[in-house]
């Protein structure tokens, strides 16, 4: 788990059913005065280290700024360039909120839980995958 000293963002690797699936899990605050570039560090490495198939669970994320927002679209592209597939499952609240304003499920592949993340990502019916 990365725990940022003084702030209120955890990121930590969950357990997956699906041995080709890597999931994060996010809690806390997703902004630039929480942790952002230290999360966006570790997902960034788990790209570069070869990860094709990444869930990000925000079921316990309680904030996200516009710096936030832009995080999970760079890592996403990055994502595409590196020929896999992220999705981002769990939002609740004004996490999910936020995430309606601004049509992130135009970009990002958004999905109510974990689970339905990992069931598109095993099928390659709403992943991006080539």
């Amino acid at each position: 788990m990365l725990r940022v000293p003084g702030e209120k963002l955890n990121i930590e690797p969950a357990l997956s059913l699906q041995p080709d699936i890597t999931i994060y899990k996010l809690t806390g605050r997703l902004s630039l005065a929480n942790g952002l570039e230290a999360a966006e560090k570790v997902i960034r490495q788990r790209i570069a280290e070869g990860v094709r198939k990444l869930v990000l669970d925000l079921t316990t994320l309680d904030y996200i700024d516009s710096s936030g927002i832009g995080t999970l679209i760079s890592c996403n592209g990055q994502m595409e360039q590196a020929g896999g597939v992220m999705r981002v499952a769990g939002a609740k609240g004004a996490v999910a909120q936020t995430f309606r304003l601004v049509h992130l499920d135009r970009i990002v592949p958004l999905d109510d839980s974990v689970e339905a993340s990992c069931a598109s990502l095993r099928d390659n019916t709403g992943g991006r995958l080539r």
